[in-house]
């Protein structure tokens, strides 16, 4: 992957095997972290490219400071666009992107690079978070050890397996494939959701490979809040993967989106409906029970892995945890769903229907940063 000299008398810097790409916005203490992290890696032969999108606090002289290439966004852009920024100015063959709250271990990068010095096909490669996330709360903990879960397992060989989706919080990619692919969309995903899981799902269909390392591991620093979690889960991931998967016709039976998975969605919610008759008609009690019990059971792995991390009392905090991130997935298929099919109705429906007006009786568009217009695009922009 070195570059050749262009000749004795002029020869040309050396380019760096790898570019570490990492958009931020008022980084923190979190951001200081990654970077220190960074620079203990034991593989050095990197360049560090950081996109500061649009911060007010001193995020570009901390990454100056660390000896990264800094591109600043007077405003903030969105991480799709910074990234790709990033990945325009990179010059290395191997893009790495790297979220500015994880915090990589020793060997992160250079485990990622062997696999492709490995495998001169591989398209792309990404990693998961560890098992000791840096916030205490119980939401952070159980969220980013879900996360953990899910991505290890599978059916691995030598450490890894195919995906279709992409992750930029831990992931690698070859340039050429990158920019061959059109890089992320932030017209489809102005603010952050499911860009890089679009973005697999070209470079697959194109006929890319792309493989989950189970040895690429990263700590996640976030704090994550409750009303957050849910907000994630519902507006940023569960909505547009599910309006994604209807407009590309993909069916995905992946890592969260498992059959497994879509079962425990419809017993949680089952559990909930007859909770809710079960104040009525308290004889609901015993099956809204059985459905959330059987439920349980299908996660047992997941709470034998809870238990042994970190004891039975955090498992027992984590099963309302679990079953409200079922909730939000179901929610989430049903405002996908819905929206899918009221789109198809004519523009002059929705002009009667759905739009204020004001009191001279016109119709007043909904604004353009509206979640429904949020929802349009990604009901209808295509590659």
């Amino acid at each position: 992957m070195d570059d050749v000299p262009a000749g004795p008398a002029s020869p040309e810097p050396r380019r760096p095997s790898l570019t570490v790409v990492i958009p931020v916005r008022n980084g923190g203490r979190d951001f200081e972290h990654c970077l220190r992290r960074l620079q203990e890696s034991d593989y050095r032969d990197y360049e560090l490219i950081v996109v500061d999108d649009g911060s007010s606090d001193q995020t570009a002289a901390t990454a100056r400071r660390a000896g990264a290439r800094v591109l600043v966004n007077t405003a903030p852009q969105g991480p799709a666009a910074a990234r790709n920024q990033g990945a325009r100015e990179a010059t290395a063959p191997l893009i790495f992107f790297l979220d500015g709250d994880v915090i990589v271990h020793p060997n992160t990068l250079s485990r990622a690079i062997e696999r492709f010095h490995t495998d001169p096909d591989l398209a792309a490669l990404f990693g998961s978070y560890d098992d000791a996330p840096g916030h205490p709360g119980i939401v952070s903990q159980y969220r980013n050890l879900l996360h953990h879960f899910v991505h290890q397992q599978g059916d691995f060989h030598d450490g890894i397996r195919p995906a279709h989706t992409f992750w930029t919080g831990c992931g690698a990619i070859r340039r050429d494939v990158f920019l061959k692919c059109g890089g992320f969309d932030p017209r489809l995903y102005p603010r952050p959701a499911i860009e890089d899981i679009e973005l697999g799902y070209r470079i697959t269909r194109a006929g890319g490979r792309i493989v989950l390392a189970r040895d690429v591991l990263a700590t996640h620093m976030k704090r994550w809040s409750l009303v957050e979690m849910v907000r994630t889960d519902v507006m940023r991931r569960g909505v547009p993967w599910m309006l994604l998967l209807k407009r590309t016709q993909i069916v995905e039976t992946d890592l969260n989106v498992k059959r497994k998975e879509k079962l425990c969605v419809a017993l949680t919610g089952l559990a909930i409906v007859l909770a809710i008759i079960g104040l009525a008609f308290p004889l609901a009690w015993p099956a809204a029970v059985a459905a959330a019990a059987t439920m349980a059971a299908l996660n047992a792995p997941l709470f034998r892995f809870l238990a042994r991390k970190r004891g039975l009392l955090f498992t027992a905090a984590a099963l309302p945890l679990h079953m409200l991130y079922y909730c939000s997935c179901g929610a989430s298929v049903v405002i996908a769903l819905s929206y899918w099919t009221l789109a198809d109705r004519p523009r002059s429906y929705w002009t009667t229907r759905f739009r204020r007006a004001d009191p001279s009786g016109r119709a007043i568009p909904r604004p353009a940063g509206s979640r429904w217009a949020m929802l349009s695009r990604w009901r209808t922009r295509s590659r």
